[in-house]
């Protein structure tokens, strides 16, 4: 979890002093829940399918403070996705990168958010979850798979995390390739 948060960091170092909404996405099961709460309580907590959405603001980083939506995955809510583009300053979209059958789903999902005229050029980090469990893609292997270096006008990175996360995992978003 280090690099991830690193990776989280260094993608909005530019809002020191500031307030940022963060919006974190992904389908059903990937994880997104977790990730909040052991953001928020550096604790990993257990968790139920997200029915609609949470809503978290924290201080990761000395003086930057994200306001964090957490939406439901579930194939019903992601219509309902849409209505929380607006004003967000960055994305985090969660993959299980453990459950290749549903890496294409994924893609069309990130695609679809990017292509939100409210998404335009806002930067966005892909959190290869669960890579502790079997057959899970590393980041740079999910980042093939969802085509990233395809997309353009958003600065993109791609980071591993399995949880419960290291301490420390906003440092160094600037270090993978953005397009």
């Amino acid at each position: 979890m280090g690099s991830f948060l690193s990776s989280l960091y260094e993608t909005f170092i530019n809002l020191s002093g500031t307030k940022a909404r963060i919006l974190m996405l992904g389908l059903d099961a990937a994880g997104k829940t977790t990730v909040l709460y052991k953001l928020k309580l550096n604790e990993t907590v257990c968790t139920i399918p997200t029915l609609g959405f949470n809503v978290e603001t924290v201080e990761p980083i000395r003086n930057v403070t994200f306001t964090v939506w957490d939406v439901g995955g579930q194939d019903k809510i992601r219509a309902l996705w849409k209505h929380y583009y607006v004003n967000t300053d960055g994305l985090v979209f969660v993959v299980d990168s453990a459950d290749p059958e549903r890496f294409l789903e994924a893609r069309t999902e990130l695609n679809a958010i990017l292509e939100n005229d409210e998404m335009r050029g806002v930067p966005f980090l892909v959190m290869a979850n669960k890579q502790d469990l079997p057959g899970a893609r590393k980041p740079m292997e999910l980042a093939e798979e969802l085509a990233l270096t395809k997309i353009k006008g958003h600065r993109w990175h791609s980071r591993g995390a399995v949880l419960p996360m290291e301490k420390d995992w906003w440092r160094g978003w600037r270090s993978s390739p953005t397009s």
